[in-house]
């Protein structure tokens, strides 16, 4: 097995995943997630490959991912929805940590017992829970922004939708901070944290991808004038895409949320004829399919078997944290009903984020010299796991039942 046979099995294999979740009127990212766990469960593909030059994948993907989402909030939308769309992520943030937090908090001392003589609960699962439930915080947009497309959908709920995980990663980030300071705070032994990884760093990741993806969208903006042709315009959007993800990867900042600003330049400073989103389109089915069947080849049996408790605790947490959330702040900024009823089943995807915050927190979660790191890593990706099956056909529910789908589609 080698990477270039992995990518077209991924392809192949995926197609006919999705194809088949068609049939049973699932989202057809649904079935490349499906189709990849099968691929895991036979050793397909070797984990060496999925863990080391298959990131290419992920990479491009999620830049391609972040410059559609960026694309989707123009000026008029910010204007119209601002308001509903701040209180809306800052209460669905909050509802999904903090009922992470109190679930673990007071359930975990019955499911797992820390090797630890005569632990105490403010120095043990209390900051545990607390780092766990800044980490559920966040929301991956791939899944969201696929099913999206898939289906058509545009509207008031897709608008709010798309906005509110644009913001929700950004202050996820600002939360771990917070989050991994409390639990300093609450151990004495908790290691030797660094403070410009804890405030500084998050800090400077947020700005230099900013200032990132600003100066390459406005360079965008300026190229796509010489694109005289359909094909000549996907040349320079790939092209930039790419040079934004290796920059973002040389400078170790957030490749995602630099494309999202890059895309949000590019759609308020370009005309609607440019169609410098539109020509994504005829490649988004092949990033899609590689991504999904990817992300399920992940899954790993082991994981589920370790942390499965744990991981359930924190999608049932998570979930509810964020519909009720999500519906508080609906309420609060007058929404539409359709915000206040759906808008929380489109916030359950997580990956990425998700995924590196529980990598850095497995280096520095140490309590009296007994490593635990690995428990909260197995759990996130266990509760990850369940979170890709789960999350696309809810998402699809609420875009079906707001009546923002394309009725050709459903």
């Amino acid at each position: 097995m080698n990477s270039i046979l992995s990518v077209g099995l991924l392809l192949v294999i995926g197609f006919f995943g999705g194809l088949i979740a068609r049939k049973f009127k699932l989202p057809t990212i649904s079935g490349y997630i499906i189709i990849g766990m099968c691929l895991s469960l036979f050793h397909v593909i070797p984990k060496e490959l999925i863990n080391g030059d298959l990131n290419i994948i992920v990479e491009i993907s999620l830049g391609i991912i972040g410059y559609l989402v960026g694309g989707t909030l123009n000026f008029g939308i910010i204007k119209r929805y601002g308001k509903q769309i701040i209180l809306i992520t800052f209460t669905q943030l909050m509802g999904a940590w903090i009922l992470v937090t109190v679930l673990l908090a007071f359930l975990t001392p019955l499911i797992i017992k820390l090797d630890i003589p005569h632990p105490s609960f403010y120095q043990t699962y209390l900051p545990l829970a607390i780092i766990i439930g800044a980490i559920s915080c966040a929301t991956a947009p791939a899944a969201t922004i696929a099913v999206i497309r898939e289906y058509k959908a545009s509207g008031p709920l897709t608008n709010t939708l798309l906005a509110v995980v644009v913001l929700d990663d950004a202050l996820c980030i600002m939360a771990y901070a917070l989050g991994l300071n409390i639990a300093k705070i609450l151990t004495g032994d908790f290691g030797s944290i660094p403070w410009y990884k804890i405030v500084i760093h998050p800090i400077l990741d947020i700005t230099g991808s900013i200032i990132l993806g600003t100066v390459l969208g406005f360079g965008m903006v300026y190229l796509i004038r010489f694109a005289d042709t359909q094909k000549r315009l996907l040349v320079i959007i790939f092209g930039m895409i790419l040079l934004c993800v290796g920059t973002a990867k040389t400078f170790n900042i957030s490749n995602i949320l630099a494309n999202m600003v890059m895309g949000f330049v590019v759609t308020n400073r370009t005309k609607p004829n440019e169609n410098a989103f539109e020509v994504i389109d005829d490649i988004d089915d092949v990033v899609f399919a590689m991504f999904f069947t990817l992300a399920g080849a992940n899954f790993d049996l082991g994981v589920m078997k370790s942390a499965g408790i744990l991981s359930l605790l924190i999608v049932v947490g998570r979930c509810s944290g964020k519909y009720v959330g999500a519906r508080i702040g609906a309420t609060i900024s007058n929404a539409p009903s359709v915000i206040k009823k759906y808008l929380g089943f489109g916030l359950l995807p997580k990956a990425g984020v998700t995924v590196g915050l529980a990598l850095l927190a497995k280096q520095h979660l140490t309590f009296s010299g007994t490593k635990i790191g690995n428990i909260v890593l197995s759990a996130i990706l266990a509760s990850v796991i369940i979170n890709e099956l789960i999350a696309p056909p809810l998402t699809k529910y609420a875009l079906i039942k707001s009546g923002e789908a394309s009725s050709e589609e459903r």
